[in-house]
């Protein structure tokens, strides 16, 4: 009788790839004609296709031949819900835009329905661009947990402070009563996570900041907050406190690795020393940047100074999109500009800071940001063979130079497919475009 074969591992799915682009530590930076196999939400192996066929039975097979096979995007600021503003107010700096467009239409119109319904057309949105984490920073996180726990994603909810009132808390006080509340309901969620957001150094006192600075550090918990966005709020604290608002952070103890400090445009040689030592990490959206002449982030520089720098989107309302393939294009070629360097912000290193920089500022690292056996399966498949994208040297560069999203096929979170052949599975498309015209027909008054 023949000897028996060895015995093959069980798992749910295998993937096969032209490529795949690991972005881990120690591994190569491509891989072409591999595999990994997939059982519990998990990556169990990856390997070559022949040892994967040979090791490994799954339930399900998937076979994309011309495609590269990334660790899902990490979009590291978001805004979900103001989907429902995209476009609503164009070419205006940041303060004319919040306060004579953006904050009155959230005082009137803000609603657990406004923030569902944008919240789900954002997910859809983020899917189809190969997105599966996301940093919000909006009102009703509860809302917003309940409607990412029914799509599937993965999400870190920002526990929102500010000075003033909205419909979601009446002051500070409130403000932390139904955050820290929420942190209580996630804190054994699979794939939601919460982080501190106070709003910016501009609306929010140091009481209260002092405050997120202890509960902070007592639960070991992020704090997501804009800063240095703009000359203007540079020179209004001056103004103000006698000193820049980093500064002011830094005497209130908030400069530590916990701190995700968004867009950064304006800053000093001894504040990027000063947020080296303290290991301040940033948020880097250069769209949003760019459309509200906000400024330009050294991106290059803060890398160089060994800052952990991530990508996001921010809002539609002032990008006006959540591709986060565009995203690394655009920081990509404004890095070049900012360092006046051509070699700056390469493709891999934009690659890297839309995965596995997003998951360490996140404090994911362990759980997402790299193709590694142990990690969860958050993945996206992305078509390489258009004539957009051909003549193909290098599967990186196509990608951050020259890619659409709307090569991206497929998105899987945990294992789970999100997305197949461009066709959403947790979401309804047909009814997320009534809801959202619905909410243009309501909020066409404000354009």
């Amino acid at each position: 009788m023949p000897c028996a074969g060895p015995a093959m591992t069980n798992v749910d799915t295998i993937i096969h790839a032209r490529w795949i682009a690991p972005m881990e530590r120690g591994a190569a930076r491509l891989l072409e004609h591999h595999a990994v196999a997939i059982a519990d939400g998990r990556i169990q192996a990856l390997g070559t296709s022949a040892e994967i066929t040979a090791g490994f039975a799954a339930s399900e097979v998937i076979d994309r031949p011309d495609h590269l096979l990334i660790p899902g995007l990490i979009n590291t600021h978001t805004h979900a819900a103001m989907n429902l503003m995209r476009g609503i107010a164009n070419d205006k700096p940041l303060m004319p835009w919040l306060t004579e467009n953006i904050w009155p239409i959230e005082a009137a119109e803000m609603t657990r329905d406004y923030v569902a319904d944008g919240t789900d057309l954002a997910m859809a949105e983020m899917i189809r661009s190969g997105t599966t984490t996301f940093n919000d920073m909006y009102f009703f996180p509860d809302v917003v947990a309940e409607r990412v726990d029914e799509a599937g994603l993965r999400a870190m909810l920002g526990m929102i402070v500010i000075d003033f009132p909205t419909a979601w808390a009446s002051g500070p006080d409130e403000y932390f009563d139904k955050g820290l509340a929420l942190h209580d309901a996630l804190k054994r969620h699979p794939r939601i996570h919460t982080a501190f957001a106070p709003h910016a150094p501009y609306t929010v006192s140091d009481e209260p900041l002092t405050k997120i600075r202890t509960y902070a550090d007592e639960l070991d918990v992020r704090v997501h907050m804009h800063i240095h966005e703009t000359a203007g709020e540079v020179s209004d604290s001056q103004d103000k406190y006698g000193k820049r608002p980093l500064a002011r952070l830094d005497e209130l103890g908030l400069l530590n690795d916990n701190l995700l400090a968004v867009h950064m445009t304006q800053l000093t040689s001894h504040e990027i020393a000063r947020c080296a030592a303290t290991g301040v990490q940033v948020l880097h959206s250069p769209e949003s940047n760019l459309k509200l002449a906000s400024g330009l982030c050294s991106v290059q520089g803060l890398l160089d100074a060994g800052i952990n720098v991530a990508l996001g989107t921010d809002s539609v309302a002032s990008n006006n999109d959540l591709d986060m393939i565009g995203e690394m294009r655009t920081a990509a070629f404004i890095g070049k500009i900012a360092a006046d360097d051509a070699a700056a912000v390469s493709a891999d290193t934009a690659l890297a800071m839309a995965t596995i920089n997003g998951a360490r500022a996140l404090g994911l690292a362990e759980t997402t940001g790299s193709i590694t056996a142990g990690k969860q399966a958050d993945l996206a498949a992305v078509d390489l063979s258009a004539l957009e994208t051909r003549p193909l040297f290098d599967p990186i560069a196509a990608l951050v130079y020259n890619t659409s999203r709307e090569q991206v096929t497929d998105t899987w979170v945990a294992g789970k497919a999100l997305m197949r052949d461009r066709g959403l599975t947790t979401l309804d498309e047909a009814e997320l475009l009534t809801r959202a015209d619905a909410w243009a027909d309501r909020l066409v008054r404000y354009a």
